[in-house]
Parts: structure tokens; C-alpha cells; sequence
């Protein structure tokens, strides 16, 4: 069997996974990324709500708040043909059944330094059903253009290989390296390398397993990202706090709305190691299983949409007048790590499982955390 040798292997072709290879080779690293799909981009990095967050939507989380604010200005800048910076984005306090207030959400703004007007009259809004309405600064990033971006830049940087619809079937270590044994479409092969870094998201402990290093505590979901657009409303954004509620803002450049709401978007939870659910059928459907999690969206036995419910629950904290008309829903499985639910943190954690040879697990929080791989590998 062919053996190819890699200074770093990668495991995921997300946006995590893409960066990392793009840093690393810039090192004069030989990079291997392994991707389990027909193509990088198909997964979480697509499905979510597309918000460049700048720490607003994690009062009871200081620390995800903080590092989301971190790494905004140099997030924009180097994506700045990817990023919608040009809409009106208000924050909302429901009146009832909240876990914030507006004078905890102003006092962590202050904190933070970010910027926060309150708005006392607006005729796009129910004030009946808020209890403040801030005007703040938010953008959005484009999904679809910033991979078609990452995926030129990857699959045209000579230091970097990519193995699509790749299966990593078993691993061992020889000397100071991993030895993967690898499974492609139409052959087989065997890669060594000294460094692995897996940045799979819903498969972190499926490649956790494979390489005999420790599991996180994750739980996972089904979720979906609703689409919808209204005249009214335009391109601006909503976001309700703190607590079972929802938002809808720009879908990154696409002229589109992207919807999700706490009580509606996720629809089937798996607290096992592996995301582990009843939609999915292994022996009629290999493409998805809890070890190799599939792409939700083309599945036929995905969730029936909760859009309709989504909008309801939205529409409240509008004026009559002010209405939105459904499209489609994208869905996806998403993974958190189950210390979370605590404080509703969304941490980006990069962990050494292993020293020798080197393991490290990159399980992703907000995307403009990217660039927290640079100060660990």
C-alpha cells in the first residue's frame, strides 16, 4: 500500500479545518486535509445563521463574548468581500420569561465596550412584547462565498492535499508518528505524520475514538436554519434575548433572512457520545451514521420544518404591518460541549489529547475564533 508522509494531518474540511491547513502551510507545513464529503463547506460552516458575532448574544457568557469580540475586527477585514456590514442590527429584551434584564444587558455592553443605543419608539416593532429594544453593531458573513474562497484557496495551495469522500478505517502509532489507514472512493492508502488535528465538529468523538484519545462531553442536534424575506423589514436584524426566543437577520450577501428561534430550530437531541439518532439508518443509508454524521438538508428523512412556528413566535415582536414570507430551511447537526448549558457559552476549546506523536482536538465555537489555532499549533 502506497504510504503518503504529512507534517500535519487535519481531519474536516470546515471552516476551522480550511484555516488551520491554509496557516499551517504558510509555515512551509505539508498538510493533509481529510474530508469525508464530496466537497469542503458542506456542513455547520454552511448552516448557521451566518452572525459575525460581536459578544451581544452571550450576557451569561463573559468569556465566549470576549473572545467572539477579540478576533471581529481582523475576521472582517481579511473577509471583508464576505461580510455584510451595511444593515441595521437591533438586540431585544422580551418582556416576559427573559434571564436578562436591559439593565444587565447595558451593563454588560459597558463591559464589554460595545456599542448600545436604547430605542424607546420605532414603528417596525411591538413594544407590547419588549421590554427594551437596543440599536447595536453587528454584521453577518456570507456562507456560500467565503467557501467558494476557502475551498480555491485550499484545493490551489501546493501545500496542501485533499482527500475527499475520505474514511479514516484505523489508526496506530509507529515510533513518533500516526499511521492512518485511509479509504477513498477508488483506492486505498496509508498516511504517516507526526500531528493530527481533528476539526470535525459532530464527528469529534468518532475521530476522538479512532485514534484512542479521550471523548469530549458534547451533546448534539438536528437544527434548522429557516430562510424567509419581507419588504418591510428589509435587511435589518432582530435579536430577542435572553432565554427561549429567536432571531432573524441577514443572510450574510444573499438578499435573504436567515431564521432560527431557541424553542423551534432544534428538533431531535442526542446526549451520547456520538450523535446518535433515530432518522438515521445505517443499513439502507451508509452515508449516515453516528460514527460518519451525514449532510442533513439532502436527507429524505429529515426533520419536518418548524419555519412556520419559527415565524409565529418572530412575528410577535413586530408591528402588524411588518411581515415575512417563508422559503426554504437548510439543516445540519450541531455539537456543543454539555458544560455549556450552564451559561449558554459557545467556547472555542483546541486540547493536546496527545503529546507524542501529537493529537489535538479543535472543537469550534464562533467562527471569527478561527484564528485561535495560531496560538496552539
Amino acid at each position: 500500500m502506497r504510504v503518503d508522509h504529512f507534517d500535519f494531518v487535519v481531519v474536516g474540511g470546515g471552516i476551522f479545518g480550511c484555516y488551520a491547513a491554509l496557516y499551517l502551510a504558510g509555515g512551509g507545513a505539508k498538510v493533509a486535509i481529510l474530508e469525508k464529503e464530496d466537497r469542503l463547506f458542506q456542513k455547520a460552516s454552511l448552516v448557521n445563521q451566518a452572525r459575525l458575532h460581536s459578544g451581544y448574544h452571550y450576557p451569561r457568557s463573559i468569556a465566549t463574548a470576549a473572545m467572539s469580540d477579540e478576533h471581529k475586527a481582523r475576521f472582517t477585514e481579511e473577509h471583508r468581500p464576505f461580510v455584510n456590514q451595511t444593515f441595521e442590527k437591533f438586540y431585544s429584551i422580551d418582556r416576559y420569561g427573559s434571564f436578562t434584564d436591559g439593565p444587565q444587558f447595558e451593563r454588560f455592553c459597558e463591559f464589554l465596550n460595545i456599542p448600545c443605543e436604547r430605542v424607546t419608539e420605532h414603528n417596525l416593532f411591538n413594544f407590547e412584547r419588549l421590554e427594551a429594544l437596543y440599536r447595536t453593531e453587528e454584521h453577518s458573513f456570507d456562507p456560500v462565498l467565503l467557501g467558494n474562497y476557502y475551498r480555491d484557496k485550499v484545493e490551489n495551495n501546493a501545500g496542501i492535499t485533499v482527500f475527499k469522500k475520505a474514511q479514516i478505517q484505523r489508526s496506530e502509532t509507529i515510533g513518533n508518528e500516526w499511521s492512518i489507514d485511509l479509504k477513498l472512493e477508488t483506492f486505498n492508502l496509508k498516511l504517516s505524520t507526526p500531528t493530527v488535528i481533528n476539526a470535525t465538529y459532530s464527528a469529534t468523538n468518532a475521530i476522538n475514538q479512532i485514534f484512542g484519545v479521550n471523548e469530549l462531553a458534547l451533546t448534539h442536534e438536528i437544527s434548522e436554519i429557516a430562510f424567509v424575506h419581507s419588504p418591510q423589514f428589509g435587511q435589518r436584524g432582530l435579536t430577542v434575548m435572553d432565554g427561549p426566543f429567536g432571531s432573524i437577520m441577514p443572510y450574510g450577501l444573499s438578499g435573504l433572512l436567515s431564521l432560527s428561534s431557541v424553542a423551534y430550530t432544534h428538533h431531535k437531541i442526542s446526549f451520547d457520545a456520538l450523535p446518535r439518532f433515530d432518522c438515521q439508518m445505517p443499513e439502507i443509508d451508509p452515508a449516515c451514521r453516528p460514527e460518519a454524521p451525514g449532510i442533513c438538508t439532502e436527507c429524505p428523512r429529515r426533520p419536518v420544518s418548524n419555519a412556520t412556528k419559527m415565524l409565529a413566535q418572530m412575528q410577535q415582536y413586530f408591528a402588524e404591518h411588518v411581515q415575512f414570507t417563508q422559503m426554504f430551511s437548510y439543516y445540519t447537526i450541531k455539537s456543543k460541549l454539555k458544560a455549556s448549558h450552564i451559561d449558554d457559552g459557545r467556547p472555542t476549546e483546541i486540547l493536546l489529547l496527545r503529546d507524542n506523536p501529537k493529537f489535538y482536538c479543535l472543537f469550534a465555537g464562533k467562527i471569527n475564533s478561527i484564528y485561535e489555532v495560531e496560538k496552539i499549533v
